[in-house]
């Protein structure tokens, strides 16, 4: 089970200990939570984790200084763990505005609503996500070996679509392998990351007046038949600087989440069974409308779909023209990754770091 999360202090504006109620109550109960197949998931994602991991660093090159662990966790856990990663990710902001906003007469009432909100966004998402390498967590723990798995999850999809368990654990490790791998084997990206994140939130207004002003913006824009959601709720109140910074944010998690699906794709042909089913399965999956959608869309978790696609796009084209090992150009250094612009066009991005060219800035 995960760590429990820490009683909010008073001037936090965030009560931790709400949204940790809430978020594990949207989880709900999964009925093969209570199944004998639980008993081969710890001993099975042990295996796959190490055999994935053997496999990612021979086609990557990338080397982690350590070797990965394996955690099987509950819907339950993962809200716990997924919370202490956000109040760290947040802590910057919670710092600044946490003493004055714990003034406001209305402070209460804010605690109460934004631990709803983050409640109701972690519940719902640990009711879909497989497996995830928490970058935020293990930074945090000094430790960079776990990786998680969520166990009921699994259970469900493979009772589903009839997939052989060992295969589709194999598959899904690779995936969280690459990632932790990125992070691991390429010693500048964890911070560069952070302090992309730090720097976006560190300049956060948190205005009442300014939300409102932007979310009728947004009606206005809906009425005209555009989606001012396009970036979730951080790209709607975003400030021009935050915005830039965004921009970057968006190009590496492209980066990484494509070359990390192309590395799943590629491996998983050889040592998969079922692979292409599997990857048809979950396509379909991230693939949801009506108001499932429309919540995706504006808490950023469209977002996030369409860089599993422009990623993998851009991996493709530049591995087709530029041979397997040319993606090594781009873990030299933030001056060689891609930009937003030239994840569109791939054959910018090779025509630069061909000639030499870091980005500028």
């Amino acid at each position: 089970m995960g760590r429990p999360v820490t009683v909010a202090r008073s001037a936090e504006p965030v009560d931790w200990a709400l949204a940790r109620r809430v978020g594990r109550l949207v989880s709900g109960n999964e009925p093969l939570a209570d199944s004998y197949l639980t008993d081969s998931l710890r001993t099975d994602f042990a295996a796959v984790t190490e055999q994935a991991e053997s496999l990612v660093t021979e086609y990557t090159g990338l080397r982690p200084s350590a070797a990965a662990r394996a955690a099987v966790l509950d819907r339950a856990a993962w809200v716990d763990a997924n919370l202490e990663s956000m109040r760290t990710l947040l802590a910057p902001v919670l710092d600044r505005y946490g003493e004055r906003m714990a003034r406001s007469r209305v402070a209460p009432l804010g605690r109460r609503v934004a631990a709803t909100e983050i409640g109701l966004l972690l519940g719902y998402v640990s009711q879909r996500v497989l497996g995830q390498y928490d970058l935020l967590l293990s930074e945090a723990a000094d430790t960079d070996d776990a990786v998680y798995y969520v166990g009921v999850n699994v259970l469900r999809l493979e009772k589903r679509f009839a997939f052989r368990p060992r295969d589709f654990r194999l598959w899904i490790a690779l995936h969280e392998l690459t990632h932790r791998a990125q992070f691991t084997g390429v010693p500048w990206l964890r911070p560069y990351f952070l302090s992309l994140v730090h720097d976006m939130l560190g300049t956060v207004d948190l205005d009442p007046r300014r939300f409102f002003t932007a979310l009728r913006r947004a009606v206005d824009d809906l009425r005209r038949g555009r989606d001012p959601f396009d970036d979730g709720i951080v790209g709607l109140v975003a400030s021009t600087e935050q915005r830039r910074v965004l921009d970057r944010v968006q190009a590496l998690m492209a980066l990484l989440e494509g070359h990390g699906n192309s590395v799943m794709n590629a491996l998983g042909a050889h040592h998969v069974e079922g692979q292409a089913r599997m990857a048809r399965v979950l396509d379909s999956r991230r693939r949801v409308g009506g108001i499932a959608g429309f919540f995706h869309r504006i808490m950023g978790i469209d977002m996030k779909l369409r860089q599993y696609k422009l990623g993998e796009s851009f991996v493709t084209e530049v591995e087709r023209d530029g041979g397997r090992g040319v993606l090594s150009i781009a873990w030299r250094g933030p001056e060689w990754l891609p930009t937003l612009d030239e994840l569109t066009r791939p054959r910018s991005w090779l025509d630069r770091v061909e000639a030499g060219t870091p980005t500028p800035g």
